[in-house]
């Protein structure tokens, strides 16, 4: 598919400039920093040296100090308390870092993760009732919660008090708790609002420590799972949350929790700098299969091992779990683009809906997001579960998903998200009118644009500008996520460098220069098919962001394409 690239023009050329000269750095280099907010020599201080004490005071989200009174409460009467979690990977590194801390001081504990399939997402009334039965009074609610208004009215009917602790979107009506903490309340002054699940578990530890007069530096010891669930869930890398993965990170690659040390030796990525991408790849899917194919206790299990002996026996079933959840992947993906490659008026639709009564619940989200790739359009795919369709769907950028389910919401029993994934269920009689509306609401609303992938350009290089300097400084930029995305460069007229080959059967392997300058490997995966034009030795432009490769403890620049425009 066609790409457009659009190159990003300079915000302000006097404090790029001045901002260039006081860091003596080159201007690029000072328009990504200008670009991402920082504007003064201090500002890039901070940016640059992320500091653990500009962390927020965590008693200024709206009902901590009410949720801290309640935990001590339940600690000082020996009560029962039952950490609740989703499972995702979010939910159990939440659930792993409270669960984590208060068992050191608390032995009345135990975590919950509701069963994906016979539960479904969020609290649940079997989750309650298994609390009330088993003589919990406390239920801590991380990643979850914020709209189970009646669920936790049913629950306090049953003698179970509730803190939740969200950061999705709340509703007309908060729930009737003894606290809610979300920084998206409306009335919640707290600074920073794109806290994920486990960010907020993390908040209510600290909260707890600073309230007891304890080491501050005993909840540091979980931000390696903090970041986990960061670079998981994909929020973005601004503020409190870049402070965070960033201090994770340090401590995922030098110290990390016994049950992240067994997922690591299982991993393929043995550079010892581990980043956001290489969680989101390595080490992500792993702790999710264990929720999409059997169960996510085991996650939480693995994830609060206390030695690496224990974390083994569950990181080797979980490993087991992901090779499962890869094959119904891969088979459904399959089944999937064969559905579409066979329907030519569905091939000509502004929207992708797919359906099969089989598919393997626990992987259509992947699927959706494989099929979005692909097409690049609204996508929603369907299956079939105790009498009931499930989907899940993705979007584009741009375009709002939730509004065009909301537009559909006469046909769907319920339906969750947010503009770019949701979920969402119906009868199997709705099945094809569902399929009608979404594709007429969708396409009287989508901009032509919005089904063109668009590379976003930070800046034009010229190869002679990539040297060892630009790259330290580049890595300082770093972590890198939403809102602070890896650099995406572009640079003009570049030949190959002897030729071109095709590896891993549609991967581009080749070396790239510029007219007097040095040669850089390149890697562009997927991007086989620019093999042959490569080769005819014509001048192209090239698309990249810039990393170091490792390959047998050596260590050299390349350039990752993106995209390759002759």
């Amino acid at each position: 598919m066609q790409k457009r690239w659009a190159i990003a023009s300079c915000r302000n050329e006097v404090v790029t400039q001045k901002l260039s000269d006081e860091l003596g750095v080159n201007r690029v280099l000072a328009e990504l920093l200008v670009s991402r907010g920082v504007g003064t020599f201090e500002d890039a201080r901070r940016f640059f040296r992320p500091d653990l004490s500009s962390l927020h005071d965590p008693f200024l989200m709206r009902d901590m100090d009410k949720a801290i009174l309640r935990i001590e409460q339940a600690i000082g009467n020996k009560e029962k308390v039952l950490i609740y979690g989703d499972y995702d990977v979010d939910g159990t590194t939440a659930v792993a870092v409270v669960y984590s801390f208060f068992r050191q001081f608390h032995s009345g504990l135990e975590f919950y993760l509701p069963d994906r399939y016979a539960e479904g997402y969020g609290i649940s009334r079997q989750g309650i009732d298994y609390a009330a039965e088993n003589g919990f009074t406390l239920i801590i609610a991380l990643d979850c919660g914020i709209k189970a208004v009646d669920k936790v009215t049913y629950a306090r009917e049953r003698g179970v008090d509730f803190i939740i602790g969200d950061h999705h979107l709340p509703g007309d009506r908060l729930p009737d708790a003894v606290a809610v903490l979300d920084p998206k309340r409306s009335d919640c002054p707290y600074p920073y609002k794109e806290l994920p699940g486990c960010g907020i578990g993390f908040k209510i530890i600290q909260a707890f420590i600073q309230k007891n007069s304890m080491d501050i530096n005993t909840c540091y010891q979980y931000l390696d799972l903090v970041a986990v669930g960061i670079a998981s869930d994909i929020v973005p890398i601004t503020g409190e949350n870049r402070v965070l993965a960033h201090y994770g990170l340090q401590k995922l690659n030098t110290n990390p929790c016994c049950g992240l040390q067994s997922l690591i030796d299982l991993s393929t990525h043995r550079s010892g700098h581990f980043t956001v991408n290489d969680i989101i790849f390595q080490i992500g899917p792993r702790i999710n299969a264990a929720g999409r194919i059997d169960h996510a206790k085991d996650a939480v299990k693995l994830l609060v091992s206390k030695s690496l002996q224990e974390a083994a026996v569950y990181s080797t079933s979980i490993d087991v779990q992901n090779t499962q959840r890869k094959d119904f992947d891969l088979r459904i993906t399959e089944e999937a683009l064969a559905i579409i490659d066979g329907d030519e008026a569905l091939k000509r639709q502004k929207t992708t809906v797919v359906f099969q009564p089989d598919w393997h619940k626990g992987v259509i989200g992947i699927v959706a997001t494989r099929l979005t790739e692909k097409y690049y359009r609204p996508t929603v795919v369907l299956t079939q579960t105790n009498g009931h369709v499930s989907g899940s769907a993705r979007s584009v950028v741009g375009f709002d998903l939730y509004e065009a389910l909301s537009a559909c919401s006469d046909l769907l029993d319920q339906f969750g998200g947010h503009k770019y994934a949701a979920g969402l269920t119906m009868k199997p009689e709705n099945v094809e009118s569902f399929r009608r509306r979404f594709e007429h609401v969708v396409a009287a609303s989508i901009l032509p644009d919005m089904l063109q992938r668009e590379m976003q350009i930070d800046a034009v290089l010229e190869l002679s500008e990539i040297n060892a300097k630009f790259f330290r400084i580049l890595r300082q930029f770093e972590p890198f996520g939403p809102q602070n995305e890896a650099p995406l460069f572009m640079s003009k007229g570049v030949q190959v460098y002897g030729m071109a080959m095709v590896v891993g059967g549609s991967h581009l392997k080749m070396t790239v220069m510029q007219e007097g300058t040095s040669s850089f490997d390149c890697i562009g995966f997927g991007l086989a098919d620019y093999v042959d034009a490569i080769n005819a030795g014509r001048e192209f432009d090239l698309c990249y962001t810039i990393e170091e490769n490792v390959w047998r403890d050596k260590r050299s620049l390349q350039l990752n394409v993106k995209d390759i425009r002759i």
